[in-house]
């Protein structure tokens, strides 16, 4: 959906001017995510937020695809040691081990995940009821870090090898995959996904 709207993001006051911030406001938050490459992604992602904002992240989103072979979750579960330590070098991520090995670990339990399940999507889905919940935050200070569904996804996954995978880490997965939709009511995307959910 192509979206012109100045006051888009008028209610979710956390995009600020940034440009990228704004698009993925825009185009991607909250949008149902079905595809388990893309689902890998945003946990490769969210983990590397852990202790940093969402726009350092972002902004680094290019290194992250060209680091992690463009999120194949495959080719990453091969990755060795010296495949860290050549990571470790890259300015184009966060340079942190334990978020290096974390996304290859976390690799790994996809496929384990995936011969469990038969996709990661039937898994992680299982969460909100194959649905997407849908708050009704008029405000962005009401909108909770953790939730009891967020609690359960953290244990589940642990459980299946998966790391940085917390309830808070969790929570933001479910709010950038589409699971929730944590748009504020104010914001015209709130009403927008509502829309287009299945």
């Amino acid at each position: 959906m192509a979206l012109n709207d100045s006051t888009t993001n008028r209610g979710c006051s956390w995009p600020g001017n940034d440009p990228v911030m704004q698009a993925y406001h825009d185009t991607e938050w909250g949008v149902p995510v079905h595809d388990d490459r893309k689902h890998y992604e945003f946990l490769v992602l969210d983990a590397a937020q852990a202790g940093l904002s969402w726009r350092t992240v972002l902004h680094k989103r290019d290194g992250y695809r060209k680091a992690f072979a463009d999120f194949d979750f495959r080719k990453v579960a091969d990755f060795t040691e010296a495949d860290v330590e050549r990571l470790l070098q890259d300015t184009n991520i966060i340079r942190n081990r334990q978020k290096i090995q974390s996304a290859i670990t976390n690799a790994r339990a996809m496929i384990r995940t995936i011969e469990i399940h038969g996709s990661f999507d039937a898994f992680i889905w299982q969460f909100t009821g194959h649905k997407t919940q849908v708050n009704h935050w008029e405000h962005n200070h009401q909108i909770p870090a953790t939730s009891p569904a967020s609690d359960g996804m953290s244990k589940a996954l642990k459980k299946l090898g998966f790391s940085f995978c917390g309830s808070t880490i969790c929570y933001a997965y479910m709010q950038a995959a589409g699971m929730i939709n944590d748009h504020v009511t104010a914001c015209s995307r709130h009403s927008q996904l509502g829309r287009i959910l299945p």
